[in-house]
């Protein structure tokens, strides 16, 4: 997103996202935002209706990753920036409980995938097996009993 867009999703002004941006600057490295050129600048001017006014100013818009609008939520202050902050933490937490009952449920998963192999195992015996006794031909038997003579 560019700032003019994360400016209005905050509730401030473009120049008050910018200065906050500034004076804290180690807190947005190259992967968290980037200024745009000229060339990417006219194109999103062109693709997107609600920039028309981007066309017209003289300094190149900044854009933000995913990253660089989390960390604009925790160093602004207006009332949207600091409801953003809260969910994002809300979200993270909730994320760490659901990847930690899932790990619990990976390792049911696991353990159920050993007892199946195991299964698995003892079934391919029982098959070996079966297919030897339906190969071996039929020895010639001895009768048992009384033989009459004929």
């Amino acid at each position: 997103m560019i700032d003019r867009d994360l400016a209005e999703l905050y509730g401030v002004t473009t120049k008050r996202l910018n200065e906050q941006v500034k004076r804290n600057a180690t807190r947005f490295p190259e992967d968290f935002m980037f200024q745009l050129t000229i060339e990417e600048k006219n194109e999103v001017v062109a693709i997107c209706d609600h920039l028309k006014q981007l066309k017209f100013s003289h300094t190149l818009p900044m854009a933000f990753t995913e990253h660089g609008a989390v960390m604009l939520a925790c160093v602004l202050n207006s009332k949207r920036a600091i409801e953003a902050n809260i969910r994002i933490v809300r979200i993270f937490t909730a994320m760490r409980e659901m990847a930690l009952h899932n790990n619990e449920l990976l390792l049911k998963l696991v353990k159920l995938e050993q007892k199946v192999n195991s299964h698995d195992e003892s079934i391919d015996l029982l098959f070996d097996a079966i297919k030897k006794m339906i190969d071996t031909p039929p020895t010639k038997r001895n009768r048992i009993g009384f033989i009459q003579d004929e």
